[in-house]
């Protein structure tokens, strides 16, 4: 059952999908179509999910579930990846790519895979202070208040020299 995002509680559960690329406006239009119709008729053993989706950035699909619902279970955890692998195949994206990092240079999202991730950190194009998404947060207050944090503040301080 779809309901707005700004609706679902703060302990409502967090998935992040991190695009390897900017989404266009057309793209992002006909994922939205497709990520509201999947939460609208998700489930969990024939029970519904309240649920909802973000795309943030055109970079990032957020999906959202209020467990206090109804829990999510393993079935429907793999009917959502089965649906994140169909937007990548129809996209022509990689959504489910962990050795990726996303940061901000200036108001610019910036995706690198991890070694290079380090090695802006070595050569100082990456800083302490440098703006990080920190895709491991886990529900909606995570995700409104430690989501977007300085490299400092987050696992990827482990980069810093």
């Amino acid at each position: 059952m779809y309901v707005k995002f700004e609706n679902l509680p703060d302990h409502s559960r967090i998935w992040i999908y991190q695009s390897d690329r900017k989404f266009s406006k057309a793209e992002v239009d006909l994922i939205s179509e497709k990520l509201k119709d999947f939460v609208q008729n998700w489930e969990a053993h024939t029970k519904p999910l309240k649920a909802s989706f973000l795309i943030k950035y055109d970079h990032f699909i957020i999906l959202a579930v209020d467990e206090e619902f109804n829990r999510v279970s393993g079935c429907s955890l793999d009917t959502g990846t089965d649906f994140i692998k169909e937007i990548e195949e129809e996209f022509q994206v990689k959504l489910l790519n962990r050795m990726l990092t996303a940061f901000k240079l200036g108001n610019e999202v910036n995706i690198v895979n991890l070694s290079r991730f380090k090695e802006m950190t070595e050569s100082g194009e990456i800083n302490k202070n440098t703006e990080v998404f920190n895709n491991l947060i886990e529900n909606k207050k995570e995700f409104n208040t430690l989501w977007e944090v300085k490299v400092s503040e987050s696992w990827h301080k482990r980069y810093l020299i």
